[in-house]
């Protein structure tokens, strides 16, 4: 590590920050020959006089694309190089920062180096043919389209191969060479002719089109005459789009692209009929009593059941179903360490659909043997389906199907809609959510050098995302002297008593079974049944077969989240203490709370040191008591740096996104605007942490902030809508911050 950094030779504290992590990284994928040309190339780039952001791009991004790209990786690197080189040499230089920072995010676009050699030979082109257009002395003018070429394209190379995005720019270049505000609007794709072209050359089949040969085929082949209402993929980017058909009409993406030798048409058939075939032959189910691992077999074994009736329909749609239909490896999951529930479901779908299967696995041939016999009967129903599917279900689970990492690889079979048609749900199921802690849990453990999270930033100027802009390195914050909490709750024992009194109102009532339980006040029927068919059956049996049960009627997840910038040290005027010892006293007396609630909270600080280093500090996590290492973390919090406060948004998103509770709340105590240090325009992140608490109540994630600064009120509420409260006076926020919390979660 001494002799990599003796090499690059650099003098950028920011770079410093993040060097050993970019390194640990790149240790992981280059071998030493590698990894020298990657230290060399960072050197020559930290010697171009543009600062710190191309040089800190390219060291958190080259690893991402060697790792993203197939074929012979050896002239890449040079290549890239080249155009660096020649950008700066040129007025372009400014176009040097863009180009990496996008590079990876192109490189996940196309897969293979010879397509990245492509595209940067399309970028030179479009660099030296509009200098030298707009006034024939390429020294002098820069290209205006070339920045925001870069800028945007992750996205193009999601909607276009690299011919289409040839011809795309070549368009731009031919029209607008001579126009620069025009050129800057066209590869902003801000104008219409640029949306024409791109939808022009976009690759795949176009619903427009297709649609009255589609509309044809539904009504000939299969006497359904339902509306075709197609969704959009231009620049839904965001989201796994599937199709799905609701009382509105049969939804199908506008674009279908040749795959698998299969052509945008007929995928589009495949799609159509296997949403007829549901339409026809499906049933709903109450989903209520099922686990979401048995609904999901049910589901693969219903949509096994429907194409198998279509194939007897029209036997040629099974060999468009089995080319589209992927056919994983038996062995391709590691059950040790992943959760192998999807891939099993995925094999036994194929085995169903294909007599020919090379799956060797007992079980499996049992049961399709079993699904066979169901249908030789005739068409069978989705309740007997359902039946076999919990047989499966029952006779195959493994306890690593509880695992969080889930094998997703060759499983996505995307012609299939998304099932919700298969379900109606009549109330709360309290089955799947009180499980015991040994069950459920997973002790938190700190992992040294985690590679950051990248999280994109919106541009309020383009309105577009800057794909991969911030870098976020979390962990578990160190611990001090879980004492020093004691103390302060002590200090404000009078207040704690008014809290109290506030608490036993708030107690629920309603009783909860916690299940799978080694002793417990009464026998678990289910599990014991099951047990009794694992022993019979030859298979190990769960003794979990008791259960218990425990006060709890509250269904809520809170996430307190922490700004901890440089701020947060300034003195209180007359108390000689500081904001941050305040907001310690009130987080202290929070988790006090909490704990006597027994509500699911978790608390986290953040704070940043430009784009490419936003820290996320774990202090206490959902599944963590209120006990002394939670109380040592918090005594160890320190302030310092920026406030970017759009990454840590989206990065507690995530983890609140991953709660199954009924209400989920991002609580965010700050005492300031969001800014940092690498951006001059205080209108950025603003705009981009207003977009990140919108993206939050998109996904059903309510936002609320508690802010300490007296100026707040001039944004705000821009950020927040309705959702804020400032705190004039700093001194009550002991007292403040759970009441906040109680009135926001009563």
């Amino acid at each position: 590590m001494q002799s990599a950094w003796a090499t690059l030779d650099c003098g950028f504290a920011q770079v410093a920050d993040v060097f050993e992590e970019c390194v640990y990284e790149a240790l992981t994928r280059f071998n030493k020959k590698q990894l020298d040309a990657y230290i060399e190339a960072a050197r020559v780039i930290g010697k171009l006089g543009r600062g710190a952001e191309p040089l800190l791009a390219f060291l958190e991004e080259w690893p991402a694309v060697a790792s993203s790209v197939s074929g012979d990786q050896e002239p890449l690197l040079p290549q890239v190089m080249g155009a660096i080189r020649a950008m700066q040499k040129s007025p372009n230089s400014g176009a040097i920062t863009p180009f990496l920072q996008t590079l990876a995010a192109v490189a996940r676009r196309l897969k293979s180096a010879e397509q990245l050699e492509i595209y940067i030979e399309i970028a030179l082109n479009l660099m030296v043919r509009t200098s030298v257009s707009i006034h024939g002395h390429h020294t002098t003018f820069p290209s205006p389209g070339l920045p925001f070429f870069f800028e945007q394209a992750p996205r193009l190379l999601g909607l276009l191969s690299t011919v289409g995005l040839k011809n795309w720019a070549d368009y731009g270049i031919r029209n607008y060479a001579h126009h620069p505000e025009r050129q800057e609007e066209f590869f902003r794709i801000d104008s219409a002719d640029s949306r024409a072209v791109l939808q022009r050359e976009r690759h795949g089949t176009l619903f427009h089109d297709v649609e009255r040969s589609l509309d044809l085929y539904l009504r000939a082949l299969w006497q359904d005459s339902e509306q075709l209402v197609p969704y959009s993929t231009l620049f839904d980017t965001g989201r796994l789009a599937m199709p799905y058909f609701d009382h509105f009409g049969m939804r199908i993406p506008d674009v279908m692209d040749d795959d698998r030798g299969i052509s945008g048409l007929d995928r589009y058939r495949a799609v159509l009929a296997h949403m007829v075939g549901h339409r026809r032959w499906s049933t709903q189910q109450v989903a209520d009593n099922w686990s979401p691992f048995q609904r999901m077999a049910v589901e693969f074994f219903e949509d096994a059941r429907i194409e198998t009736l279509l194939c007897r329909e029209f036997p040629g749609l099974r060999r468009i179903f089995l080319s589209l239909h992927p056919a994983p490896l038996e062995d391709a999951c590691d059950p040790e360490t992943t959760s192998c529930l999807r891939h099993r479901l995925t094999v036994l779908s194929r085995a169903l659909l294909d007599p020919a299967h090379p799956y060797s696995d007992p079980t499996l041939k049992i049961f399709v043997g079993r699904f066979n016999a169901l249908l030789a009967e005739g068409e069978s129903t989705t309740s007997d389906i359902a039946t076999l599917a919990l047989s499966y279900v029952a006779k195959t689970r493994r306890q690593s199907d509880q695992l969080a990492k889930v094998h997703f690889e060759n499983t996505v079979i995307d012609y299939r809609d998304d099932n919700r048609h298969l379900w109606r749900f009549i109330e709360e199921d309290d089955e799947g959510e009180f499980v015991s802690e040994e069950h459920n849990a997973k002790r938190n453990e700190e992992i040294v050098s985690l590679p950051p999270r990248h999280y994109p930033e919106w541009d309020f100027q383009s309105q577009t995302y800057r794909p991969d802009w911030a870098s976020l390195y979390e962990a578990l914050h160190a611990s001090g002297k879980a004492s020093d909490i004691d103390k302060l709750l002590q200090k404000h024992a009078a207040l704690a008593k008014q809290l109290k009194r506030l608490l036993e109102m708030l107690k629920p009532q309603d009783k909860v079974r916690i299940r799978y339980q080694e002793e417990g006040s009464e026998l678990d029927l289910d599990i014991a049944l099951r047990s009794l068919i694992d022993f019979k059956s030859g298979n190990t049996p769960d003794t979990r077969i008791n259960m218990s049960h425990r006060t709890d009627g509250r269904d809520i997840s809170v996430l307190l989240l922490i700004d901890l910038s440089q701020s947060l040290n300034e003195t209180l005027p007359g108390s000689g203490q500081s904001i941050l010892e305040t907001a310690r006293e009130a987080v202290a007396l929070l988790g006090w709370a909490i704990d006597q609630l027994g509500d699911a909270c978790a608390i986290a600080g953040f704070h940043s040191n430009t784009r490419h280093d936003v820290r996320y500090h774990h202090i206490k996590g959902f599944s963590e008591g209120w006990d002394d290492t939670v109380k040592a973390r918090l005594a160890a919090v320190e302030a310092g740096w920026s406030t970017r406060m759009g990454a840590a948004i989206r990065h507690a998103g995530n983890l609140l996104g991953a709660r199954k509770t009924e209400k989920r709340i991002l609580l965010i105590l700050t005492d300031g605007e969001p800014a940092d240090i690498d951006e001059a325009n205080p209108r950025h992140l603003i705009a981009d942490t207003k977009k990140a608490v919108e993206e939050l109540s998109t996904a059903g994630i309510t936002t609320f902030c508690m802010s300490l600064d007296p100026k707040a009120d001039e944004y705000v509420g821009d950020i927040f809508g309705s959702r804020w409260q400032v705190l004039d006076r700093i001194e009550r926020l002991p007292e403040q911050l759970p009441l906040l919390y109680l009135s926001l979660t009563r």
